[in-house]
């Protein structure tokens, strides 16, 4: 029989409309840690069961629903739930297979890279089970190798330890992979979160479609996939800025194996904006890393992304096109759309909307859940 947690009296939490996640505020009492990873039913004030999910006292988030239904959190619902999330993704050489709680799968991460997959488990429940998962990661999909990318700092917030393994016991070499057309050198041991930006291949393609014949500056360019798509489709220029030389170096040896012309700096790029305020540009893409990792920052976040659109809106030309992109899951699409607008009115310029973009279909929001919307954009144009 599982543990209990019961909600405490009063004023309706989150939980109760939907949302997978209760805090230690939010219950009568605590379990203790021997439950900590284990699978905990949740009931209401009232004593009403409201679903399954993962406990963990050591995080403020202990409880992460897993199933509306009484289901034990084993091998039998792993199978299941890997299944039906990799049910739901089209066939691809690199995807998203499993996107945490959009998929049931509260703290898993599973990056599919040719033969080879990328494992993150970001909670205490997944940690434990990662020897399932591994057996039936290994059953669905036969992967050549699985790089466990356990080194995420919100681990730490589990009280988990960070590492990076191998499933062979093979370091993980980087290596070559066409994805839509470009070779990139992607690094699955130590690249950034699982080694690519996999969110936003779809707007590199778009926002390629707009680059021939214009003028590109690719702010916080990372491996250069906005960069290199641009110069592929024709654009007269490209700069690619990025204040990581690591990130600069693999950018620009993407762009020789690539044969593609491509010029890089490395600088800040609000300093970058200070010392430039004279060029101009036909099409800008900004697509910073996030501003606001926690809801106390939200206020200095909404502000850095007024600042840096507001630059890129004055060195844009009369049907100058700027592709704009936020990735802080604590800033909603709105607050986001809110502070372009506000940008607009301070550079006295007027932008149509071309279109708002969010995430790609393997990357699934939960619609009870706002933290799982956490990419969000906009291509606009200057009247």
């Amino acid at each position: 029989m599982s543990a209990s947690l019961k909600l405490k009296p009063g004023p309706s939490p989150r939980v109760q409309r939907g949302h997978p996640w209760v805090f230690s505020g939010e219950v009568t009492r605590l379990l203790p840690d021997e439950h900590n990873g284990r699978e905990v039913e949740l009931r209401d004030s009232r004593g009403r069961f409201m679903g399954m999910g993962l406990y963990n006292a050591k995080s403020q988030i202990i409880w992460r629903r897993y199933s509306r239904d009484k289901v034990a959190f084993d091998e039998s619902f792993l199978k299941a739930a890997l299944e039906a999330a990799i049910a739901r993704r089209a066939p691809d050489t690199a995807r998203r297979l499993v996107w945490s709680e959009a998929d049931g799968l509260p703290g898993l991460v599973v990056d599919q890279f040719g033969q080879v997959l990328v494992v993150q488990a970001l909670t205490a429940g997944m940690d434990q089970a990662l020897p399932i998962i591994t057996t039936c990661l290994q059953r669905l999909l036969s992967p050549a190798d699985i790089v466990y990318r356990n080194d995420a700092p919100s681990r730490k917030l589990e009280g988990l330890e960070t590492s990076v393994t191998t499933l062979s016991g093979n370091p993980a070499e980087a290596a070559w992979l066409m994805l839509d057309g470009i070779e990139f050198f992607i690094d699955l041991h130590s690249g950034h979160k699982t080694g690519f930006y996999l969110d936003q291949r779809a707007q590199h393609l778009r926002v390629a479609e707009l680059a021939k014949g214009r003028r590109v500056l690719d702010g916080f360019c990372h491996q250069g996939g906005f960069a290199l798509h641009c110069a592929k489709a024709g654009a007269e220029s490209v700069l690619a800025v990025d204040i990581s030389e690591e990130c600069v170096q693999a950018a620009r040896l993407n762009a020789g194996k690539n044969q593609l012309a491509v010029d890089f700096s490395v600088m800040n790029m609000f300093d970058w904006f200070t010392a430039n305020r004279q060029e101009n540009f036909d099409l800008i893409v900004l697509d910073p890393p996030s501003f606001a990792r926690s809801k106390k920052s939200l206020d200095g976040a909404l502000r850095g992304y007024k600042e840096l659109n507001l630059r890129a809106m004055r060195m844009l030309p009369p049907g100058g096109i700027l592709a704009t992109y936020s990735c802080s899951q604590n800033v909603s699409p709105a607050q986001f759309m809110s502070v372009l607008a506000e940008a607009a009115g301070d550079a006295r310029r007027d932008f149509v909307v071309i279109e708002e973009t969010g995430q790609p279909a393997d990357h699934p929001v939960l619609l009870t859940m706002p933290e799982s919307h956490y990419l969000k954009g906009a291509i606009l144009q200057l009247r």
